[in-house]
């Protein structure tokens, strides 16, 4: 007879990941789900999301209200008309520099991303506190900055996952599901501090300026209006630009990505996590004078305050995601470049396999062949979108070979890209996990 006992869970991180799959697991009653997030409060900063179809599909695998969650949240992109609610909406990829620039009065894009009925924005900050919403009170605990983890071996239940946080405190638990950011003290425990995945890295050099204005200040200062509306981003080679709307289409996130800008590639983050790397640096509106008038108005709208400035790194590729009871997930797992858009996709693709895959998990002695199983899926495609959101990043730069001298190759490109990311079969995905997992429990079966 296995264990009567819930099985207990700490979800190291209280951002997207964590919380989705949290608000997931807590529905199920032979789980016993806590988290444990480092920061004081989740702050009203960070960039915003424009989350692709396999996003959308994963919210849905998660459960109706994670989904409703977002939808109370975001704004629908292209208009804010209930009519228009679930109308086509896709990412508009325009050449702002070179001899097939087009402007926002071509209205023709040379590529979209993400297409998707009723698809919509939100900001970072917006969709955690509706994710938040989900989970009881007494289930997540603030000011929890892990340190440490270990495994100690359990009378009852063969072993427990052991962790302490810089305020001293320690915990326990059946399994440890660390979600806990790019930096993640997770993955330093399962690779170990020395491996040559464990830190992020900074390939391409990439430095991000970001500022969020009014929708009345974006177009005062002259931005396109229908840039306000949708989710362009404009290609040149002294980088990329790009606008997304947030607080139901109140203000806009405006942004200018730059390759080789980065200087201090010791630290990588964004300003959701209140790193100071990088802020004040100047934004040259000169080096874009050669890009359409749609382009350098949100350059010049971004110069005029650089203070929220940072390197962009990723994740070389981990050789695995788990060891005995502890995984990694989100961007403690393969944080990418954000060009892709498929970041926060990804973070939920994890959640919605973990969460399949635990509602079978009803004692202890099942969690590896469950982290064994969401291991084998996960990790090939979602380390495949990290690889796809480099190339994307050199495709946007113009640095991609040239494939930028020919619309037709970037059209093909993005085409097959957004194919890959979009069009995943994630019931299947759900359904492969599943069946590694019940091989495992077979083959412990035959073994004895």
């Amino acid at each position: 007879m296995g264990s009567t006992a819930p099985v207990n869970i700490a979800i190291i991180g209280g951002g997207i990941a964590g919380l989705a799959l949290a608000a997931a697991l807590i529905k199920k009653p032979h789980l016993d789900i806590h988290v444990y997030e480092s920061v004081p409060a989740h702050s009203d900063v960070g960039a915003g999301l424009a989350l692709h179809r396999n996003a959308l599909k994963a919210m849905a695998l998660l459960g109706p209200e994670v989904h409703q969650a977002y939808l109370d949240k975001a704004i629908n992109i292209g208009s804010g008309d209930n009519e228009e609610a679930e109308a086509e909406m896709a990412t508009e990829i325009f050449f702002a520099h070179g001899p097939h620039a087009n402007t926002a009065a071509d209205q023709q894009p040379v590529a979209e991303l993400g297409r998707a009925k009723g698809r919509k924005s939100v900001s970072r900050a917006d969709l955690l506190a509706g994710l938040l919403s989900l989970v009881p009170k007494d289930r997540v605990s603030f000011g929890k900055k892990l340190t440490r983890i270990w495994e100690e071996d359990d009378n009852v239940s063969g072993k427990k996952v052991m962790f302490e946080f810089a305020d001293g405190s320690t915990g326990e638990a059946d399994c440890v599901l660390g979600a806990d950011g790019i930096h993640s003290v997770v993955r330093g425990y399962l690779l170990g501090e020395d491996h040559p995945a464990r830190h992020p890295v900074h390939h391409d050099k990439w430095q991000v300026y970001r500022t969020v204005v009014t929708t009345e200040q974006a177009i005062e200062a002259g931005v396109e209006e229908r840039f306000t509306r949708t989710v362009p981003i404009l290609l040149g080679p002294k980088g990329h630009v790009n606008c997304i709307p947030l607080n139901k289409g109140t203000r806009l996130s405006a942004g200018v990505a730059v390759r080789g800008a980065a200087v201090d590639e010791a630290s990588v983050d964004g300003p959701a996590k209140d790193d100071n790397s990088g802020k004040g640096r100047s934004l040259d509106v000169g080096l874009y004078k050669d890009y359409t008038p749609e382009a350098r108005a949100i350059v010049g709208l971004v110069a005029k305050d650089t203070s929220a400035s940072w390197a962009v790194g990723d994740h070389d590729h981990a050789p695995v995601y788990y060891k005995g009871r502890v995984a990694m997930l989100g961007d403690a797992a393969h944080a990418s470049l954000p060009f892709a858009g498929n970041g926060a996709a990804q973070a939920l693709e994890d959640a919605a396999v973990l969460d399949h895959l635990f509602g079978r998990v009803k004692q202890p002695s099942q969690i590896e062949a469950a982290l064994g199983a969401y291991d084998a899926v996960r990790r090939p495609r979602s380390q495949a979108v990290v690889d796809l959101a480099r190339k994307f990043g050199r495709v946007y730069a113009f640095a991609e070979g040239d494939i930028h001298e020919d619309p037709e190759k970037v059209r093909d490109f993005f085409t097959l890209a957004g194919q890959f990311t979009n069009e995943a079969d994630l019931l299947k995905q759900n359904e492969d996990a599943m069946s590694k997992m019940e091989k495992s429990f077979r083959g412990r079966s035959k073994n004895g």
